[in-house]
């Protein structure tokens, strides 16, 4: 049986977390925002390139997320960079607390996006932080895969 490609719009994505860190695991979260946010989230101008994500008192939370006021909403606006509760179900948030638990391991925002059915979500990433060597190995790699196709393509 062949799986149609899952239609997402793609809102903000943190494409520094791969240079950064090793991301070893993800999954998928809700969101909760207010009726301004998601209008704001529609206009595509979101940023989740300098947040993070923390499990305080059992839950899950977004921190420095920006979501730029949304210019339309005039007495019910909302904060810019407040911090957002994301839903996951009580197993996914046991297996978070256990993955952050070791050392050196975090929580990184990866995307931010509206799924076929238009509810927004993001994608989190149990990740551990690289050291200048291993970012340099990992362009080391990416030159020669590059370098590695173009040679293939001249030759045949």
């Amino acid at each position: 049986m062949v799986k149609t490609p899952v239609k997402q719009k793609i809102v903000a994505e943190n494409r520094k977390a791969r240079h950064n860190y090793f991301i070893e695991d993800d999954l998928e979260a809700g969101i909760m925002l207010e009726g301004s946010e998601v209008k704001s989230l529609r206009t595509g101008k979101a940023n989740i390139a300098e947040s993070y994500a923390t499990v305080e008192q059992g839950e899950l939370w977004l921190i420095n997320g920006y979501i730029p006021a949304y210019d339309r909403a005039r007495s019910f606006g909302h904060e810019e960079r407040r911090r957002r509760k994301l839903l996951v179900n009580k197993r996914e948030l046991s297996r978070l607390w256990q993955g952050i638990g070791r050392e050196g391991m975090t929580l990184v925002p990866l995307k931010l996006y509206f799924n076929e059915r238009g509810i927004a979500k993001l994608q989190l990433g149990i990740a551990k932080g690289k050291k200048m060597a291993d970012k340099r190995e990992t362009d080391k790699k990416r030159d020669w895969e590059r370098e590695k196709a173009r040679l293939l393509r001249a030759r045949g």
